[in-house]
C-alpha cells in the first residue's frame, strides 16, 4: 500500500478528482455519477468520493461490497439522539445520528448514512503515512484546501472552504474544516476532520444537502467533534 505524502513543497498529484456527483475510476475507465437524479445513484456519492482517497494515493479502490463486516464494538455511553461506535483495532471512536445505517464498502473503514436523505452520511478512511503528526503536512487551511479541491471535489465543480482550524484533544492534534461543493443541480455542505496517529492518516467526513444544512448542522458538528483517537 502506498504511503500518504502531502506537504506544501510536494503537492498531491491526482489524475482525476472525486466529489459529490463526480467521475469515479474503475480499471482506468471513468464514468459520471449524477447526484440526486435518483435515490440509488445519489446514495453512493459520498462512498465513491471517499474511495477516491485510496485511488489518489496509489491504491486501487475495490468495488462496493454489501457483505457483512466483522462486528464493531459500540460504546456504552452516547449523546441523546446519537449512537457511539468505537473501533478498537484502529483506535478511534465517533458518534453518528440515530437512524443512520451502516453501508459496507471495501476500502472504507466505516460508512453510515441516512437511507431517506442519502447525501447525509459519515465516513472514516485510513491511509498509511510516515508522518508523525498532522502538523507535518502543513497548516489547517492549506491541507484542507488541497484535500477539498484535489480529493473531495471534481475539477468542474466549485468548492468553497468556509473554515479550517486546529484542535488539541488529549495531546493529539486534529484539523477540522467546513466547505461546500456546488454541482449542477445541488450543493453539498460538508465537515471534515483529519489527524495522524501510529502511522495512519485518519479522515472523517460528514455532510448534507445545502437545503437541509440549517436543520442538520448541529448534528453534523456533533459527529465531527466526537471523532477522537482512543489510545
Amino acid at each position: 500500500m502506498a504511503s500518504l505524502k502531502l506537504s506544501p513543497s510536494s503537492p498531491i498529484s491526482i489524475p482525476k478528482s472525486c466529489g459529490f456527483g463526480v467521475p469515479f475510476s474503475r480499471r482506468g475507465v471513468s464514468f459520471l455519477v449524477r447526484a440526486e437524479q435518483s435515490s440509488s445513484s445519489s446514495s453512493d456519492l459520498q462512498d465513491k468520493c471517499q474511495r477516491r482517497l485510496l485511488v489518489t494515493f496509489g491504491v486501487v479502490a475495490p468495488w462496493i461490497s454489501l457483505l457483512s463486516k466483522a462486528p464493531v464494538t459500540f460504546a456504552a455511553e452516547s449523546k441523546k439522539g446519537f449512537l457511539a461506535v468505537s473501533d478498537n483495532k484502529d483506535a478511534y471512536s465517533f458518534l453518528y445520528p440515530f437512524g443512520w445505517q451502516e453501508v459496507v464498502i471495501e476500502g472504507q473503514d466505516k460508512v453510515y448514512k441516512d437511507v431517506i436523505e442519502p447525501l447525509e452520511s459519515v465516513s472514516v478512511n485510513l491511509l498509511p503515512t510516515s508522518k508523525q503528526t498532522i502538523k507535518d503536512f502543513g497548516p489547517p487551511k492549506q491541507i484542507a484546501e488541497t484535500l477539498i479541491k484535489k480529493v473531495l471535489a471534481p475539477p468542474n465543480q466549485k468548492t468553497t472552504l468556509i473554515d479550517a482550524s486546529e484542535h488539541d484533544v488529549d495531546g493529539k492534534t486534529y484539523y477540522q474544516f467546513e466547505f461546500t461543493v456546488q454541482a449542477r443541480n445541488y450543493t453539498r455542505h460538508a465537515l471534515g476532520t483529519i489527524t495522524v496517529f501510529n502511522g495512519n492518516f485518519y479522515t472523517l467526513t460528514t455532510g448534507a444537502n445545502e437545503r437541509r444544512w440549517e436543520k442538520m448542522k448541529d448534528r453534523l458538528h456533533t459527529v465531527v467533534d466526537s471523532f477522537k483517537i482512543t489510545v
